[in-house]
């Protein structure tokens, strides 16, 4: 019997905008669909993101544009079912290093198993652009306060995350909002991982809340959208997901997708242009259907790494 390893292994959370519709890349296993993966090799891969970007480009042909690294996911038990690497045993311990990559536009894959998906095909009570859908607030919700019954800690934690009470709801908690349904028993992942299945307790009603996939992949993904939500008020980075030339409507629909609800309209626009992030081409379209729309385009400021991010004047979704 093999003696059991440490494995590094690298996932990928490729990010993109198909119009209004905020879509990761992802692989279909056997097993689910997963992110894209793979195993660090040392002796070939001088750094992380050169293994990072071989392997997307391998196991996907998709371009790989923005990378930041992410987090580092290590917990025991992380890997059920098995994200095991190649030449890899089932007692490899896989600790695994998440990035965040963005790409500016939609590109088929090559490869027939690789496809763009969704975000909210995972996480569908986080899509409040019109506003709280029912199977948050008249399940999801419910079912969350139902678990934490008369514990007054876990019912603090409800509220808070779920902007319940006095609590507004916090875009950038999409990670503890995932980690309370799965504390709760409330999504598959919980079932199969390290409670057990067929123990008794609460199962998850396959699909109910959205869409499983392999391993923690899920988990990483409400990270990686953690990460992006929050740093737009602080960095230009949506301008690394829309087109060359947009319209204001266009830059609000993006970030709107990205956060999942609505702004408001003149305040953004007045914001957007009072920071000076974007600037007229001096060129317009009659693609919107109404009065022509004056294209814009990022400025120099807003291609800065790190220059400032995008005003988000909102309207606080409440549950």
């Amino acid at each position: 019997m093999p003696e059991p390893r440490l494995v590094i292994g690298l996932n990928a959370v490729l990010s993109a905008l198909d119009g209004t519709a905020p879509k990761v890349l992802c692989v279909e296993r056997a097993l689910g669909p997963s992110l894209p993966f793979g195993r660090f090799d040392p002796d070939r891969h001088r750094t992380f993101e050169i293994g990072l970007r071989e392997f997307i480009e391998r196991q996907a042909d998709v371009p790989v544009g923005y990378v930041e690294q992410l987090y580092t996911f290590g917990d025991m038990g992380r890997e059920a079912p098995r994200a095991r690497m190649k030449d890899g045993t089932p007692s490899d311990r896989v600790v695994s290093v998440g990035y965040l990559g963005l790409a500016p536009e939609i590109t088929e894959p090559a490869i027939e198993r690789a496809s763009w998906c969704h975000w909210y095909t995972y996480f569908p009570w986080e899509d409040l652009r019109n506003g709280p859908s029912k199977l948050l607030t008249e399940d999801l919700i419910p079912a969350l306060l139902d678990w934490a019954g008369q514990r007054p800690g876990d019912r603090m934690r409800v509220d808070a995350a779920f902007g319940l009470g006095d609590a507004p709801w916090e875009e950038e908690r999409v990670l503890d909002r995932y980690e309370l349904m799965y504390e709760a028993r409330l999504v598959e992942e919980a079932a199969r991982d390290v409670f057990g299945e067929g123990d008794g307790e609460r199962e998850p009603s396959p699909g109910r809340y959205g869409q499983p996939m392999m391993s923690d992949h899920r988990r990483i993904l409400a990270t990686a959208i953690d990460r992006l939500r929050g740093k737009l008020r602080y960095r230009p980075i949506v301008f690394q997901m829309v087109p060359p030339v947009f319209t204001l409507t266009d830059l609000q629909r993006a970030v709107e997708a990205i956060l999942g609800f609505p702004l408001h309209k003149q305040n953004f626009r007045r914001s957007v242009e009072a920071v000076g992030l974007a600037e007229k081409t001096g060129e317009v379209t009659g693609s919107t259907g109404g009065r022509p729309a004056a294209l814009y385009r990022a400025s120099r400021l807003a291609l800065q790494k790190h220059g400032p991010g995008l005003p988000l004047p909102r309207f606080r979704p409440k549950c």
